[in-house]
């Protein structure tokens, strides 16, 4: 915090990305945590056994420390404890333990020292990694090893169950075991410097329903403990020391924001349909069993989109069929008698188990990925095949592939799938002989073709942040190109509309499942081109809903009709800024910056 700050105590909007949404207003309270220097020491031969057996015993505290934070958990947060299963897991994962004792041995470097490289080196590898959910993993290294880092120099890590009066929590970041110590009678709402919407703190944050904003790069270097801030999460803004007029308009836009939620969620159980009639099915994605509670709450039609990923990252060893069948038909069991829609694999080879390791690409994101990792993998397939039909006895499941760019790659996934149906055949073993079989469209060629691949598969899904990534060449990770990141481009939405249309010709659905489905200002374009599906974040489906009913399909037509002719985004936005609002003005209090993406 500046002085000047502390002195004039001006009113000051910070913005962040909207973690969670709501709006509270209270005072800071700073969640103080160690910051840890790392101690070098070189070690003389007869003190590396007491020090490796010090990091073993650290690692090992950490262990009791956690087992106890999941037997403790609270009622509405015992279906999150994967997350602590996961770090029980990265405590013993090779890249990490492993490394750190052959360092302390073959380096003879004291434990802090070694742990500290062997994160680096772990660190540099999930840096390559461009899915953004999965990158995010690397803050549940960060939070296991600060655990490690803490019972290795004798400090506590910080606790939240000793807070007694309402705060908002400023912190640079907060770990799962911050957030599950949260009693949400006392936060009001958090606030961090880091963080995105995929994170695990972002998600238990949705399911405690406490407001929160993240992103904010240097919060904690602003605010003093005590003063008073705004949080809105809905459009992550943060205002600190907010004058009596903010003060008032905020206070006006919680009021609003509670009844129009409380509104939204009670009628989000209700179908999606126009007003004149055209039905669309609004599900969600997820990539735990711990985030079926909020899809159920908030009114999803099912699971359009289910992440294996997670199954295969928080392991040392693959994961084995019996394993994933049991997860999936977990899932099934849990969102029938909805559908869920089981994605296959969708993670490059450097970041599997040796078996399947095809070592590091300079490109990965061009690389030996999702699909084509897969088929040249076909144990790592085959099993995944297995698993899923086995498991679709259980409910209503289609099966996804992702990142297809041509038919023969079609082909071969047939092959493998026949193959396996004519075993389990022979062997007895029940699936669901008609089970839908579908492609994801996110390569420009699989848009190109779409009319032929259309006659292949039972339904299309259309990925729009790798369709728009890759037909833009922006990395969207890479801050010196991420603004050229244009969901509204008219080449964007021209490949859409073409997609649509030709899968429809040929008799088959279309969903979207990225993050442009669950961004309420682009419903009535989704809405006029003719989505069948759109699937998101839980947390947005009751608006989205909501807006699609009070659309009108045709209108909604006209609409992207006059869209798909303009020549830029910027005018695309402006035109659709005006419809939005003019059609919704009952929205825009909602979203005071122009197309704030609240579901980044």
């Amino acid at each position: 915090m500046t002085a000047a700050r502390q002195n004039n105590h001006r009113e000051i909007v910070f913005n962040g990305v909207g973690a969670s949404p709501g709006i509270a207003i209270g005072r800071a309270f700073f969640l103080d945590k160690y910051k840890f220097k790392i101690p070098q020491t070189v070690l003389s031969g007869h003190e590396i056994g007491p020090e490796i057996r010090r990091f073993k015993k650290a690692v090992s505290d950490a262990e009791n420390h956690i087992n106890m934070l999941m037997a403790g958990l609270p009622d509405e947060l015992s279906s999150h404890s994967e997350i602590f299963k996961s770090h029980l897991l990265m405590l013993k994962d090779r890249m990490i333990y492993n490394q750190t004792l052959k360092l302390i041995a073959e380096r003879k470097i004291n434990a802090e020292w070694a742990l500290s490289l062997a994160v680096e080196h772990a660190r540099g590898l999930f840096s390559k990694i461009t899915d953004q959910y999965i990158r995010e993993r690397v803050k549940d290294l960060d939070y296991v090893v600060e655990r490690i880092f803490g019972l290795l120099s004798g400090h506590a890590a910080g606790d939240l169950s000793k807070v007694r009066e309402p705060v908002i929590i400023v912190a640079h970041d907060l770990s799962p075991a911050d957030t599950v110590q949260i009693d949400p009678s006392k936060i009001l709402a958090f606030v961090t410097d880091i963080g995105s919407r995929t994170s695990h703190t972002a998600i238990l944050a949705r399911s405690l329903g406490i407001p929160a904003v993240v992103g904010l790069e240097n919060i904690t270097s602003e605010v003093f403990s005590g003063e008073v801030l705004v949080v809105d999460g809905l459009t992550g803004e943060v205002v600190i020391a907010p004058e009596d007029d903010t003060l008032a308009l905020y206070k006006k836009k919680q009021t609003c924001y509670i009844r129009y939620r409380q509104d939204i969620i009670y009628n989000s159980h209700l179908p999606a349909v126009t007003r004149d009639g055209f039905a669309v099915k609004v599900k969600a994605n997820i990539e735990l069993a711990d985030e079926i509670p909020s899809a159920r709450f908030h009114g999803a039609d099912g699971i359009g989109l289910l992440r294996t990923e997670y199954l295969y990252l928080t392991r040392k060893e693959l994961p084995g069929e019996e394993e994933l069948f049991t997860a999936y038909r977990d899932i099934i069991t849990a969102m029938a008698p909805n559908p869920v829609t089981i994605r296959t694999l969708d993670i490059g080879g450097d970041k599997l188990a040796a078996p399947v390791s095809f070592g590091e690409e300079l490109n990965p994101a061009l690389g030996l990925r999702a699909i084509r990792l897969c088929l040249k993998a076909p144990d790592l397939f085959d099993v995944q095949l297995r698993a899923i039909l086995r498991a679709s006895v259980y409910g209503r499941v289609k099966m996804l592939f992702p990142l297809i760019s041509g038919r023969q790659e079609l082909f071969e996934i047939r092959r493998h799938l026949d193959e396996i149906r004519e075993k389990f055949r022979g062997l007895g073993i029940p699936f669901d002989e008609h089970m839908m079989i579908g492609i994801m469209i996110e390569v420009p060629t699989a848009v190109m073709i779409a009319d032929i691949l259309a006659k292949e598969v039972d339904f299309f899904s259309i990925g729009t942040n790798d369709l728009i990534q890759y037909s833009l060449a922006i990395d969207r990770a890479n801050e010196h190109v991420a603004h050229m990141y244009e969901p509204l481009h008219p080449g964007i939405l021209r490949m859409i509309h073409y997609t649509v249309e030709a899968a429809h010709k040929a008799g088959i659905e279309v969903a979207m499942c990225g993050e442009m489905a669950g961004e309420p200002m682009y419903i009535p374009i989704l809405v006029g081109i003719g989505l069948d599906e759109l699937s998101m974040n839980a947390i947005a489906i009751p608006r989205v809903k909501r807006l699609i009913c009070l659309c009108d399909k045709d209108e909604c037509s006209v609409l992207v009709k006059r869209l798909l002719e303009m020549p830029g985004p910027q005018d695309v936005m402006a035109a659709l800024s005006a419809f939005f609002h003019e059609r919704f003005p009952e929205e825009r209090w909602l979203d005071p910056g122009l197309c704030q993406d609240i579901n980044a």
